[in-house]
């Protein structure tokens, strides 16, 4: 494994998880002692303490695999021409993170990069704007409701940091993964200056307001291209309305604002059919995925009432007219592009959006 270039490992953790939290019950079965855990760590260190042209290393949901002071067994000679880093575990107790401002120093030719957002932190932005480091162009960040319980919000980079960031890269743009995130959580991570290309979001117990939507809309237009809004909420009250007391729905002025959106899906949260229509119309032919399901498309009562017109009908009518192709709503939360356990979505798409520099 001297010749190791890329070593990527994903663990699949939904097997573990109850509502989005692992259950440890499962771990303490097959690992009573953590015997195994620490022998898979010792491997995991020598396999890095060994590699001679280690270019690119993505560490995903490995429960416990990474510690703290896996990344210390790396020479420095590898450390610097480390092109890609992804650390990701939402299983790690209490405050402890992966890798340190002070780690990340050695890394200076990273051009992408993958973590918990409670683990970038204004001194690692700081680090990576410095001229002594290459420019980086990929960020990926995974914002987990648990980790926020437990490290919390307090060392975000600010918004000066993004900005010193941006000018040392200047094509850097981000990916945000939001699970479960409180809307005034979300309101506060959103700084103006992150170059936010790719926005998705998911939920099990925690809706996304009207509010961040028209933020997102009116900070990132000149960047956003995919935007993700995914909700598995048991709710009999029905989905949540975005555009609920508003003059304009949050999902039209998003696509009225944001030019270079190519990707729009959502599930789960409600979406007028003549809303969906003015989508398709104001973006046309560059929306190039439109994906609603159809249990989250209603019908205002005066497209109900009009008895000469199939409702449906003239639905997919209006919106193949506006994009330009045929289109239809997605029938079966299955068939969905992005429906996939979340964690392994966002595995798979940073993977994808690191390799597109």
């Amino acid at each position: 494994h001297r010749n190791l270039q890329k070593l990527s490992l994903f663990g699949d953790i939904s097997i573990l998880q109850q509502h989005g939290s692992i259950s440890n019950t499962y771990l303490g079965k097959v690992d009573p002692d953590g015997k195994k855990i620490k022998q898979i760590q010792q491997l995991f260190e020598e396999i890095l303490g060994n590699s001679r042209q280690l270019k690119w290393l993505s560490c995903g949901f490995m429960l416990q695999i990474v510690t703290p002071t896996s990344l210390s067994s790396l020479s420095n000679p590898i450390a610097n021409t480390m092109e890609h880093l992804s650390l990701l575990d939402n299983h790690i107790p209490g405050n402890t993170t992966l890798i340190t401002a002070v780690e990340l120093e050695r890394f200076v030719n990273l051009r992408s990069l993958a973590l918990d957002f409670c683990d970038f932190t204004a001194e690692m932005a700081r680090v990576l704007a410095d001229s002594n480091h290459v420019p980086l162009h990929r960020l990926s960040l995974l914002v987990h409701s648990v980790s926020i319980m437990h490290k919390s919000l307090d060392s975000m980079p600010e918004d000066e940091n993004w900005k010193a960031l941006t000018r040392n890269s200047a094509n850097l743009r981000v990916y945000i993964m939001a699970f479960d995130v409180k809307s005034d959580d979300m309101l506060r991570i959103l700084k103006p200056s992150i170059p936010l290309e790719r926005i998705h979001f998911d939920s099990y117990i925690t809706c996304v307001s009207g509010a961040v939507v028209d933020l997102i809309s009116r900070q990132y237009d000149k960047f956003l291209t995919h935007f993700i809004l995914m909700n598995d909420v048991i709710d009999m009250s029905g989905f949540p309305d975005l555009s609920d007391n508003r003059n304009e729905d949050p999902l039209v002025l998003l696509a009225w604002r944001c030019t270079r959106l190519s990707l729009l899906a959502v599930h789960g949260y409600t979406v007028w059919a003549h809303n969906l229509i003015a989508i398709a119309r104001l973006r046309g032919s560059d929306l190039k995925v439109l994906e609603v399901t159809e249990e989250s498309i209603d019908f205002d009562q005066g497209e109900l009432a009009d008895q000469d017109v199939d409702p449906v009908h003239n639905l997919i009518e209006q919106v193949s007219l506006g994009l330009g192709r045929p289109w239809h709503a997605v029938m079966d939360i299955e068939l969905l592009s992005v429906f996939t356990e979340p964690t392994r979505h966002f595995y798979r798409e940073m993977q994808s959006f690191s390799e597109g520099i």
